[in-house]
């Protein structure tokens, strides 16, 4: 059973910063590859950050140098700090396995909406 709740999300100005957080129940959370993706209105839910067992990381071009995405292992948890936001981050974010086929993951969180002014 997979569970993932999503927080931290809000509306910000361009430039600003917010941290997002994803409390995981996944089993064998410790080695597996976690990722936050997101989906913004009329397009298709995207990769945006990934973070390997080991802590090798991988980010879309993007989002490449001002988001940063780590993980507590202990606590099961992912996060996201993101900087220097820009009104095309605006979108639901979502935690959940790392996966290159997004249509294969069945189950999600409700997301966390962020919303960046102009």
């Amino acid at each position: 059973q997979v569970q993932l709740v999503e927080s931290g999300g809000g509306l910000v100005q361009a430039g600003g910063s917010l941290r997002l957080s994803c409390s995981a129940s996944v089993i064998l959370f410790s080695i597996r590859a976690m990722a936050w993706y997101r989906q913004a209105p009329g397009k298709q839910r995207e990769l945006v950050a990934g973070i390997a067992q080991g802590g090798i990381t991988k980010y879309s071009d993007s989002v490449k140098g001002r988001f940063i995405i780590s993980r507590d292992n202990a606590k099961k948890m992912v996060y996201l700090q993101m900087n220097m936001l820009r009104p095309e981050d605006t979108a639901v974010y979502y935690c959940n396995v790392q996966s290159d086929e997004i249509a294969t993951l069945r189950t999600w969180g409700q997301g966390t909406q962020v919303t960046v002014s102009s």
